[in-house]
């Protein structure tokens, strides 16, 4: 029985998949919210976007030289 309603628990996830990120990101961020502050969690969330993304861009990428060199003007790459 318990193995079963790990299944059905493991299928609801995966076919609401987009659902539960938000609603556990919505969660996480409430409740760095409530312990830190709206400005400091915020600034967390940028931090965090910030950081997927060049992290994306260096899987794409397979350099992060290459990655920075794209993102930083002319004077920050000698």
């Amino acid at each position: 029985m318990e193995n079963e309603l790990w299944k059905k628990l493991l299928q609801l996830i995966t076919y609401h998949k987009g659902k539960v990120t938000g609603a556990l990101l919505g969660f996480f961020f409430a409740i760095l919210i409530l312990i830190i502050g709206f400005l400091k969690a915020l600034l967390v969330v940028v931090f965090s976007f910030v950081g997927y993304y060049l992290g994306s861009r260096w899987d794409q990428e397979g350099d992060f030289k290459r990655v920075l060199d794209r993102l930083l003007p002319p004077q920050y790459k000698q």
